[in-house]
């Protein structure tokens, strides 16, 4: 066996081959492949702002296949410069990468079709075939589009443009329907034309750091296992929270509502890796099965352990605070969608029972954050006279990635008393060197490896609509009406009180302060 030299003494290009390495799991990752990178919707805000610089972040450094093209396709007509232009923004090109960004762009292509036509389909594949190794090309499929329109582009993609040689690989960006019938017609509609291994169901939040320390952090330390349970677990909570409300682009948010956007997929994946037992390996599969099992625990949502609420304007704000939802014009009048939800969710198994899992998310808030928090039980026999507040383990995804433990000290001088603080792993105070790569970044080299491990496979999406779809129709049915809330608030105070009802206890005493920016 041989033995790898320290990262400093290896060039670049060994450290990418060791990256693909790891993350291929056995799958060839045959570098002097041809590769085309197919962009549907290649003109839209998510193409130009995610897509267009992640593959030119990846190209930049060395981590993609040396025979890479990428081909965008969108009714609208436009040139690789316009593309160009309207991605430059978002590109981050330092001045001495000019070069390379040229060559880049040049890999590039567009074509312009309809999405309901055979003929545009057509005129796509031929230019695909026409490109070096076009027909034996391995091709991935990037649907960047309204989800009304994903049965039709995937039919004619399946009859039309794939590799009859290469691979296939289709990336479909949620949502995966609205609820458990639409869903299913959908998963049904693409796997009659697609296998499951072909499918790569993405939720960026799966690509984010901090989530996927969480496999790390759980299974790698032997100290977090013993009291990773009930025994030891008093609450769970996980929060998503966005400081700006819609601005302007409400019209497309009130049709799906904060549930579907945040809490049916971000918040109930994050679930699954606090809750899930050891996978039997790091293997995709193996991942994802006990993700499943962790999911078929949980009951169906009850509207009873569930909080809703809409931001009004705060007349004491400036600018955008001062509007409430139903300010926007976007946004039909007198909509009941939610911009906030608090809902306690449990797994009913033998690690997990009784204990609440709190999920937590809301625009127009008082700040930005993702996080993951257990809260422990009180130490038993206490004989600090009520001074000793509760443990925590909190998991911090944005912003200033963290990891972090709430625990009680000696407060330093001459008194014996105890004191919050914590135990701190701050990755901006801890890897001042490291670049941690965007979300978009790893998954979509994820995909060019073959690993699913970070993507949703279709009977975890089916389990999750199925906890959240009867909430959903009671909500639409009834028209429940939302808390208000102030633009700039931690959201409806009914929230606090849903978690105190179900054991959380809120201090309100000690708050972590980022250590790089004392």
């Amino acid at each position: 066996m041989s033995r790898r030299l320290p990262l400093a003494e290896l060039s670049e290009a060994d450290i990418c081959g060791m990256l693909r390495e790891e993350l291929c799991q056995g799958n060839d990752f045959l570098k002097l492949d041809t590769h085309i990178f197919i962009i549907f919707g290649a003109s839209g805000d998510l193409a130009k702002k995610k897509i267009y610089p992640t593959i030119w972040w990846l190209y930049r450094d060395g981590l993609l296949p040396d025979d890479t093209y990428v081909v965008g396709y969108a009714r609208s007509q436009l040139t690789v410069a316009d593309i160009r232009k309207q991605s430059h923004p978002y590109l981050k090109a330092s001045p001495g990468e000019e070069k390379k960004l040229d060559d880049f762009f040049a890999r590039n292509s567009y074509i312009s079709g309809k999405y309901d036509d055979q003929a545009s389909f057509e005129k796509l594949n031929a230019h695909l075939n026409a490109l070096h190794n076009g027909e034996k090309a391995n091709r991935l499929f990037y649907l960047a589009l309204p989800p009304s329109i994903y049965k039709e582009v995937t039919t004619h993609i399946q009859k039309t443009c794939m590799s009859s040689i290469g691979w296939n690989r289709l990336i479909v960006e949620k949502p995966f329907g609205k609820d458990l019938d639409s869903s299913n017609d959908l998963s049904n509609h693409i796997a009659a034309l697609f296998r499951e291994d072909q499918i790569y169901r993405i939720d960026h939040y799966l690509g984010k750091e901090m989530v996927q320390n969480l496999m790390v952090l759980r299974f790698g330390n032997r100290i977090f296992g013993p009291i990773w349970n009930r025994d030891n677990v008093a609450c769970v909570i996980l929060t998503f929270k966005e400081p700006f409300g819609t601005e302007g682009r409400g019209g497309y948010f009130d049709e799906f509502g904060i549930i579907r956007d945040v809490m049916q997929n971000h918040l109930l994946q994050m679930l699954c890796l606090v809750a899930m037992e050891k996978p039997t390996s790091t293997n995709s599969d193996d991942v994802r099965d006990e993700k499943v099992k962790v999911l078929k625990c949980i009951k169906e949502v009850t509207s009873e352990n569930v909080v809703l609420g809409q931001y009004v304007g705060n007349p004491s704000g400036e600018g955008e605070a001062q509007k409430g939802y139903l300010d926007d014009s976007t946004v039909p009048a007198g909509s009941t969608t939610p911009t906030f939800a608090a809902a306690v969710l449990y797994v009913d198994n033998e690690r997990w029972d009784g204990v609440p899992f709190v999920l937590r998310c809301g625009k127009a808030l008082n700040e930005r954050k993702a996080e993951v928090r257990l809260q422990f039980r009180e130490v038993p026999g206490d004989i600090f006279q009520h001074q000793c507040k509760r443990n925590e383990l909190v998991i911090r995804v944005q912003p200033n990635e963290a990891v972090y433990t709430k625990m009680m000290t000696k407060k330093p001088g001459m008194f014996f008393n105890p004191e919050e603080s914590e135990l701190d792993l701050t990755y901006g105070n801890r890897y001042k060197d490291v670049k941690l790569p965007d979300a978009y970044e790893r998954l979509i080299l994820d995909v060019f490896c073959g690993s699913q491990m970070h993507f949703v496979r279709s009977d975890e999406l089916r389990e999750a609509w199925r906890i959240f779809t009867p909430l959903l129709h009671q909500i639409e049915a009834e028209k429940t009406k939302p808390i208000s809330y102030c633009y700039g608030s931690r959201g409806p105070t009914e929230a606090d009180e849903l978690m105190k009802r179900v054991g959380f206890q809120y201090e309100g005493t000690y708050r972590w302060v980022n250590p790089h920016k004392l």
